[in-house]
């Protein structure tokens, strides 16, 4: 067993996290996380009401009796959700851990926080993590460039941000992108980690809502099968490599392409499409660079299992063998 500060501060039994996927943070994956001792997260807006979230809630409590959050990702749109509504969701839920993602979390802490509401909050970049802490969260997730999704605009890997991240850091911080299986693991927990998040690696399992084709995609993707799309207007996103996201990439670099002249491409729509009815080359679909490390399609319990058991094979022998005692002179 792999004991850190975060496994005792949100009662799980590994330091593993499914973090929040849009389209993918659904309660039977969410369920088969938490069943298997680590932390999943139902993705809030991924439920088109608040009335429905609380659905989705119930659902996954009928799935399991151990722990399990919600994601909020607060993003700025020209016509946003009703965070406030969905804030409200999760706390008459009687949910207990949040993972709050994009824009500055303060509005909602306070709401939480007087709920007794842990709060995990999703960063990419060190400043960004102290504020949070600053601000009162519980913990940290910090996201590595090799994440799918958005990794922020420093372009720092996970290699450099992690150690950045824990020697500012009193909070307990979980590592996140580029990380598949248990080399992962140990990598972060060496680094001053107290767990890891993983979305890729979720997605690519027997209990993952996503079309089989698309998990079939991801095995057979490698590290260099992914494209970063919105550069040039600064609000990166890494995705798999297909021929939207090469279309996009297109437009971008031919220079001046604004918003409008992408959007029809990179619709949310279209990438549910991707997910539901496993056209890969229908719309946009998140995925990391850890593909590359991912060559099966196992049930969350299994992969969970294999992880941690490997894990403390490296701590207890691999790197252990290293050590050598040095007898006084």
């Amino acid at each position: 067993m792999i004991r850190t500060r975060f496994t005792e501060m949100f009662g799980v039994d590994h330091p593993i996290v499914q973090g929040g996927m849009m389209w993918v943070g659904r309660a039977e994956l969410v369920a088969a996380t938490a069943n298997s001792g680590a932390l999943g997260f139902l993705t809030g807006l991924t439920q088109p009401t608040p009335e429905d979230l609380v659905k989705e809630i119930a659902r996954t409590r009928d799935l399991t009796d151990k722990p399990f959050g919600v994601n909020l990702t607060i993003l700025p749109s020209i016509t946003p959700p009703p965070y406030a509504e969905y804030r409200q969701a999760i706390i008459e839920s009687g949910i207990k851990i949040v993972e709050t993602a994009g824009s500055n979390p303060i509005d909602h802490l306070p709401h939480f926080k007087d709920a007794g509401v842990k709060v995990i909050h999703k960063c990419t970049a060190v400043r960004h993590a102290v504020k949070a802490e600053r601000l009162g969260v519980d913990a940290v997730s910090i996201d590595g460039f090799e994440c799918a999704g958005h990794p922020g605009e420093d372009d720092i890997p996970g290699l450099i941000l992690i150690p950045a991240a824990t020697q500012q850091l009193t909070i307990p911080v979980i590592a996140s992108g580029g990380i598949a299986d248990s080399r992962g693991l140990v990598a972060a927990l060496a680094l001053g980690a107290d767990g890891v998040n993983m979305g890729t690696r979720f997605m690519c399992t027997v209990e993952s809502p996503v079309a089989q084709s698309v998990k079939e995609q991801i095995v057979a993707n490698t590290e260099r099968d992914t494209k970063l799309i919105f550069r040039t207007l600064h609000n990166t996103a890494r995705v798999a490599a297909n021929a939207i996201s090469a279309e996009v990439v297109d437009i971008e670099a031919r220079g001046g392409a604004q918003f409008s002249d992408i959007q029809h491409l990179v619709a949310g729509a279209r990438g549910r499409k991707v997910f539901e009815d496993g056209d890969l080359d229908a719309g946009i679909w998140s995925a990391g660079q850890s593909q590359g490390l991912i060559n099966d399609i196992p049930t969350v319990s299994d992969m969970i299992d294999r992880m941690v058991s490997e894990a403390e094979h490296i701590i207890t022998s691999r790197l252990s063998g290293f050590v050598t005692a040095v007898s006084a002179a």
